[in-house]
């Protein structure tokens, strides 16, 4: 049973009414993948925003395993001193990681965000040595278009995230890094300028699923899908 552990911020939690690209991938997996699969994870509630809380379980579609480590709001910052314990109770084999925008708005510089994606890594693997993980640069959202410095900062932050996967990747525990979602337009693959509408979930969904088959043949090249 090949397991998969979704961690990010709220383009992965989502919101009540909403698929997620969890699911959007958990469909692909289901099409293309050979072999049994789940998705595991401490929390599986969707970002309620009438409640401000994670506390919905409003799926558009319920009917997969909904498990990750996503919260609203939650950057690399928050997630580095979580992921030890996330990933010692439920044993994931791969992590699918998507985290930056947060903490990169709110929390810390390029430099600062990228020593703690170096901490993530290493807690991870001090839990599971063998632990496989595919790590996605930040997607410029809408602020980027506007906020020169702070797009500046993405730029700056995805280059240093690039030379982490680098320096880390190790035949025992490798590390991909996916490559930007295909044609990701913020205007048409949102519905706010940063949180994925139904093309930006496929989008991001394809992004972790070609990583995955090109590097390691897992799935198939993803077919995305505008419902």
């Amino acid at each position: 049973m090949l397991r998969f552990m979704p961690v990010g911020d709220s383009m992965t939690i989502g919101s009540a009414g909403e698929h997620t690209w969890r699911y959007r991938l958990w469909r692909h997996l289901c099409e293309s993948y050979g072999g049994p699969f789940t998705f595991v994870g401490p929390r599986e509630e969707l970002y309620d925003k009438t409640a401000e809380a994670p506390t919905s379980h409003a799926y558009a579609e319920p009917e997969f395993p909904r498990t990750h480590l996503a919260g609203w709001g939650e950057g690399w910052l928050h997630m580095a001193p979580l992921i030890g314990d996330a990933v010692q109770e439920h044993q994931p084999d791969v992590l699918l990681v998507s985290l930056g925008l947060i903490d990169l708005g709110f929390y810390t510089n390029a430099e600062q965000t990228a020593e703690n994606v170096r901490a993530f890594v290493a807690s991870a693997r001090a839990a599971r040595p063998r632990i496989r993980m595919v790590l996605l640069p930040v997607i410029p959202n809408i602020r980027a278009s506007a906020d020169a410095p702070f797009a500046e900062q993405v730029d700056r932050f995805n280059i240093l995230l690039a030379k982490a996967v680098a320096d880390l990747d190790e035949p025992r525990s490798p590390i991909l890094l996916a490559s930007p979602p295909e044609s990701y337009d913020i205007h048409a693959d949102t519905y706010d300028g940063t949180h994925p509408n139904a093309s930006g979930e496929h989008r991001i969904a394809g992004a972790f699923a070609g990583a995955m088959w090109e590097a390691w043949g897992i799935g198939q090249a993803y077919a995305a899908g505008t419902d």
